[in-house]
């Protein structure tokens, strides 16, 4: 008990004040967004834990994974009502997968003090290789989903080939996974938004997607101030 006390207190460490206003009100945003529109319970809950992942992961705490669990399980339930194919097979097979490979990586690499993780960079070369491969993997990806009649097979793709090395980064805490949570972010609030055009209610989804794509903006500013600073 005195452990799950003292991990529970550094979990909340290094928080500040506008990251806890942001939060609060992001959730009240998709309480709100619940009712009026009357959502899917299994979106809301998704993108509760999804939002909840993002901060934590940003923040460095090995926690998210937690929540990250949670998340890509309704996630991928949704994907699958909504023949976003692509995406289904991504959550179950890989995502899941590895954000239980991250917790036993990031729990190697904490600093003491905090319980946050060590942030990494890639260099020059690492950097073009991850290129060279998303590009590669992509084309193939998009030929896939047309041969299987994905709903949004272009976008689909694209968004979950970045996925695949965006996690691969995560759990190597490099600084690179926020550009690459940005395309896809900026993306998956595309493919959702269609979604909801043919009749499905799934706002929250959208403005989770939001939420994420403006978080991967700002810890992306805040590794690299970090790393900076280091």
């Amino acid at each position: 008990m005195k452990k799950f006390k003292h991990f529970v207190k550094m979990e909340l460490r290094n928080w500040s004040f506008g990251e806890i206003v942001s939060l609060i009100s992001i959730y009240i945003t998709i309480a709100i967004n619940a009712l009026v529109f009357k959502d899917s319970l299994v979106a809301v809950i998704s993108a509760a834990c999804g939002i909840m992942y993002t901060f934590l992961a940003g923040k460095g705490k090995i926690s998210c994974y937690l929540f990250g669990l949670m998340g890509s399980g309704l996630y991928a339930f949704l994907a699958f009502k909504n023949a976003l194919y692509g995406n289904l097979v991504l959550y179950l097979a890989y995502y899941i997968p590895m954000q239980i490979l991250g917790i036993f990586k990031w729990k190697n690499h904490l600093y003491r003090w905090t319980n946050e993780i060590v942030k990494t960079k890639l260099d020059m070369d690492e950097w073009l290789n991850v290129l060279i491969a998303i590009l590669m993997t992509g084309c193939g990806a998009v030929f896939l989903l047309k041969f299987l009649h994905d709903s949004s097979p272009v976008i689909d793709a694209t968004t979950t080939v970045l996925s695949l090395f965006g996690m691969y980064l995560t759990v190597k805490r490099c600084i690179e996974q926020w550009m690459i949570w940005t395309v896809v972010n900026g993306l998956s609030v595309i493919m959702w938004l269609k979604v909801a055009l043919h009749g499905e209610k799934v706002y929250s989804t959208i403005f989770m997607w939001i939420v994420y794509f403006i978080l991967g903006i700002y810890f992306y500013h805040k590794w690299k101030n970090e790393l900076e600073k280091e």
